[in-house]
């Protein structure tokens, strides 16, 4: 139900490095991870570059929309100087300079899709198709090493299930609605990814008695993320990755 990571470095390096960038990455790999978290949506030219937010603003300086900017605009844009100066200089990436650096170094994508708001279909289509083409070798051969796309955007997902069927689809929601099972066989979706603070034992137990993997975000307590675990969740991304280390899960486990 879950062959991928257990602790997942969210948007790349968690609170130590600018979020969704490719020094972001780097830092998440030099703390050990070999699995990461991050979003993508649409700029003005249709290319799919890693953002979180549909504005100008908080990452990267400026008004106006994502969408209305082209992905070479929103290179030419500072998105690390806002964390700190040593990360002036540091570009807005696409979506493929991002997935061939995790390709590069053997790291997991948990890719979630962020759609401009009005772009949902079309972001879940485009992100779906890129990720077929630059994974098409490994659909077979290795398809735990596929990325898992992810999204609170139903729509996004239901594209995304049109454009490539063979690549996991996991439900990204907050609070938990009473269709959760109906809305994952919709999808055709392997996981249901939940905002913790949401999450009961006995949602947990009724996702896992279900047959699907259950993924939690975003988990930032070492004690919190125990007993998540101990109530069956698969895993979880983590803002600390200086606290909360890829082998959590594991050296936990040894410990008992």
């Amino acid at each position: 139900m879950w062959p991928y990571p257990r602790i997942v470095a969210h948007r790349g390096g968690g609170k130590l490095a600018p979020e969704n960038t490719i020094a972001a990455m780097r830092c998440g790999l030099n703390h050990g991870f070999h699995a990461v978290e991050f979003d993508v949506m649409l700029a003005k030219d249709g290319v799919p570059v890693v953002m979180h937010d549909p504005q100008l603003g908080r990452t990267i300086a400026g008004e106006g929309n994502i969408a209305d900017f082209t992905s070479q605009e929103l290179a030419a844009h500072d998105a690390g100087i806002w964390f700190g100066p040593s990360f002036e200089g540091e570009p807005v990436p696409t979506f493929e300079q991002v997935a061939a650096f995790c390709m590069q170094h053997g790291i997991w994508m948990n890719v979630e899709i962020k759609p401009v708001p009005g772009f949902e279909e079309t972001t879940g289509w485009t992100v779906a198709q890129s990720v077929k083409h630059l994974f098409a070798s490994q659909v077979d051969h290795r398809p735990a090493a596929l990325p898992l796309l992810s999204s609170f955007s139903f729509e996004a997902l239901q594209a995304a299930q049109l454009a490539a069927p063979e690549i996991p689809r996991g439900f990204l929601i907050d609070d938990v609605p009473a269709d959760w099972h109906a809305r994952l066989l919709d999808l055709g979706a392997i996981a249901l990814h939940v905002n913790h603070q949401k999450l009961t034992p006995v949602l947990a137990r009724a996702v896992k008695e279900a047959g699907f993997g259950l993924f939690c975000y975003t988990v930032n307590d070492p004690v919190r993320a125990s007993l998540l675990l101990d109530w069956g969740v698969d895993g979880f991304c983590t803002d600390r990755i200086d606290l909360i280390g890829p082998d959590f899960a594991a050296s936990r486990l040894a410990r008992m």
